[in-house]
């Protein structure tokens, strides 16, 4: 194999063109083939050549980068230590784009032979805290905590050299409580933001014994839903310019463009401390394992339920806050609020979300979305849960078929979570590359992860 190699292997790949191997032309102007053996190598370099894309056969890490995945599937750290990182996203050209927690963004040029980060670079520190970044045409958009921005880039380049430029600017920054503004957009040129409320479940006082529920009116006009912008007009307002699309909701980051479907699916995150609030009627046990976090289809006039309700994913209801009258038991059957289409567990955090538009997995996972969950910090005294990225299969139409699968697992590198700062990894940010392999990017240390499909046989690691 190594003199094969010497003879067949290409000086270059780059950005999918193969340049020849002078050593190659020589051989076969040199050699006197019978017909059988040309055949016999253009076969042979027919196969290698299909194989010798940009990063088609990146090196892998023998543990996998500390992850457990399905049989078939494994990783390679393509960096570590970045700093805490929230969203990610890919260029065409298989630069990993994310935004930073504290300030600006950073961007990853992986080499095109091993994968491996060959360049890292930070830019756009005079932006602050934000979440949202996503690569689209030849913009780089970005979100802080009040505004979008987009830069723009030039081909060959990794990191933008003009000028970022406002497109939605007025956004309530939060008081440290659902503050991150994520953004997606749709297959008409809109821009879609998500606005989180500041608060728990509108109870005064907020996550305190014995809440009373506030009317959310007046949250709700800068609050707790998405907005829809134009995704190419400089310098839009919220309130003037925007389109109040959806309402009834807590904070969903989890949000993308289903490309069957060609809707929004978002994830919700669900309320906390039902037994703080009231712990006559809610046991720890009771505030561990609910509410659920909801995943739903988002439709213009949508209103999705809180803080007047929440799913309890045990007794499969929708039930009523104990701020506005709840005791466990009493269920709303109002049917003003949507059952969620599926429903994941209480406090995982849904994070980033993508839908699966490659062609490397194996065919059960095209269309289908990959949620990245943070990981939980309210389940004390009980374990915390979360911290790996799920699977929600979706139809041939589009939609979920009903349930999730545990797809890489294993981020907080220890069995028992007994608190958030314990763990080694947090999964938050999750993008396609150009080539069908997924990244996951870690909020914590800033590790940035590739998954590849090799080809064998795989399952799941866990159905729900």
């Amino acid at each position: 194999m190594d003199l094969t190699r010497a003879i067949f292997q290409p000086e270059t790949i780059e950005y999918g063109v193969v340049s020849p191997n002078p050593r190659l032309q020589n051989f076969l102007e040199m050699q006197i083939l019978n017909v059988s053996q040309f055949y016999l190598l253009l076969a042979f370099l027919s196969f290698g050549l299909a194989d010798w894309s940009p990063g088609a056969s990146p090196s892998l890490d023998p543990d996998d980068g500390g992850l457990k995945l399905p049989p078939g599937f494994h990783a390679l750290v393509v960096a570590d230590h970045l700093g805490p990182i929230r969203f990610i996203s890919i260029s065409p050209d298989g630069n990993v784009y994310a935004k930073k927690r504290d300030k600006g963004l950073i961007a990853v040029h992986p080499n095109k032979e091993n994968g491996r980060a060959e360049v890292t670079q930070t830019f756009g520190t005079e932006f602050g805290s934000g979440t949202g970044v996503c690569v689209r045409g030849p913009w780089l958009y970005f979100s802080t905590n009040d505004a979008v921005y987009r830069y723009p880039l030039q081909p060959g380049q990794l990191v933008p050299t003009a000028a970022a430029q406002a497109i939605v600017t007025g956004l309530p920054p939060g008081q440290r409580e659902h503050e991150a503004k994520a953004f997606a957009f749709d297959g008409q040129g809109d821009l879609f933001v998500e606005v989180g409320c500041p608060s728990n479940s509108s109870g005064d006082p907020d996550r305190g014994f014995g809440a009373k529920g506030i009317d959310p009116a007046s949250l709700f006009v800068q609050h707790g839903g998405f907005w829809c912008f134009k995704a190419d007009l400089p310098n839009q307002d919220q309130l003037k310019d925007g389109l109040h699309f959806s309402s009834g909701m807590r904070h969903a980051l989890s949000i993308a463009w289903q490309p069957v479907a060609k809707e929004f699916f978002i994830v919700m995150m669900g309320r906390d401390q039902l037994n703080t609030v009231d712990p006559k009627h809610y046991s720890a046990e009771d505030n561990a394992e609910n509410p659920a976090e909801e995943m739903h289809l988002l439709k213009k006039g949508s209103v999705f339920g809180w803080p007047y309700t929440y799913w309890d994913p045990r007794k499969k209801a929708r039930m009523i806050a104990p701020e506005f009258g709840g005791d466990n038991q009493k269920r709303d059957d109002s049917k003003k609020y949507p059952d969620p289409l599926v429903a994941f567990p209480a406090h995982w955090a849904p994070m980033q979300m993508t839908f699966y538009t490659g062609s490397q997995f194996p065919e059960r996972y095209r269309n289908g979305a990959f949620i990245a969950f943070h990981g939980s910090w309210n389940r004390a005294p009980l374990p915390q849960a979360g911290y790996r990225v799920t699977f929600v299969p979706f139809d041939s139409s589009g939609q979920p078929r009903g349930g999730y699968e545990t797809f890489a697992d294993n981020f907080a590198g220890i069995p028992v979570i007994n608190s958030p700062g314990k763990a080694k990894n947090r999964p938050c940010g999750i993008a396609v590359g150009p080539d069908g392999s997924l990244y996951v990017g870690d909020s914590e240390n800033g590790r940035l992860w590739r998954i590849t499909y090799t080809g064998a046989a795989g399952g799941s690691a866990s159905d729900h």
